[in-house]
């Protein structure tokens, strides 16, 4: 199995920049905002932080790809480094600290592009997640002071906490019902919303988790912190990754039955 650790390394790096420009900018009264042409908002520290990763990548990976959320796709190859350089912009304009940098790195396979590496970064919360292929998912400060991560042993859906972020895109697609039920089936259901629920899914603090519409930016990094730390990520539809639009995110053990909650159309 290849070794990640050097592109892992990297991805640290690029957090910690992004980390600093963003916090710079976290809270500023003057913080620059606009709406994009699918009306959800980007922030100046938006822009900032993706240019300040392409820096970085464009001198330490010349040779790889990169896919961002607010400057699109450059380059081919193999290798692409996908980046979403705040995911939950519309609390980090509001000064809610649950938002994050996510920067992943995908290879092309037999399969398709999988990502190997993630890193998830919420410098407002103090907290990192990461995680390599084949070398388990983590969480602390820095590589040298982690702890390795692993999701719950819940086997039942009666005894979960489910994640989830609004309701408004599965009553957009027909699946509010499902949707419902399942938090009625459930012991707790909490609506932390954007990359937290995914982390905690990997922490084992929260045993399921989903979101109707997402894009891969959204969905890369958290996919295989996600499966290092022993739980499944698939689509809505059990397909597996983050290609799918959506996702689902559970500790294995109920990812069947949330998948039969979630296609419920009444």
């Amino acid at each position: 199995m290849p070794d990640y650790h050097d592109d892992l390394r990297l991805a640290h790096v690029l957090a910690d920049a992004a980390d600093a420009a963003t916090m710079d900018r976290f809270k500023a009264l003057d913080l620059k905002v606009e709406t994009k042409p699918d009306m959800t908002p980007v922030s100046e520290a938006d822009k900032a932080a993706e240019e300040l990763i392409r820096g970085h990548l464009h001198r330490a990976r010349p040779r790889d790809a990169i896919l961002g959320e607010e400057y699109g796709v450059e380059g081919t190859g193999p290798r692409r480094w996908v980046i979403d350089p705040i995911d939950g912009t519309k609390n980090y304009v509001r000064g809610v600290p649950v938002w994050a940098t996510l920067i992943a790195l995908m290879e092309a396979g037999d399969e398709g592009f999988r990502p190997v590496v993630g890193v998830v970064s919420a410098p407002a919360l103090n907290r990192r997640w990461w995680a390599a292929k084949g070398a388990g998912a983590f969480t602390g400060r820095s590589l040298t002071s982690a702890s390795r991560m692993q999701v719950s042993k819940v086997g039942r859906i009666a005894d979960a906490s489910f994640a989830f972020s609004s309701l408004s895109g599965w009553e957009e697609q027909g699946r509010l019902d499902g949707l419902l039920d399942l938090t009625r089936a459930c012991w707790r259901t909490r609506g932390y919303g954007d990359f937290w629920p995914y982390m905690m899914v990997a922490e084992g603090s929260v045993d399921i988790c989903a979101e109707p519409e997402l894009s891969l930016w959204d969905m890369a990094a958290p996919a295989i912190v996600v499966q290092e730390a022993g739980g499944r990520y698939t689509s809505l539809d059990g397909e597996d990754g983050p290609g799918g639009g959506n996702a689902a995110a559970s500790n294995g053990l109920l990812h069947d039955e949330l998948l039969g909650y979630l296609n419920l159309r009444y």
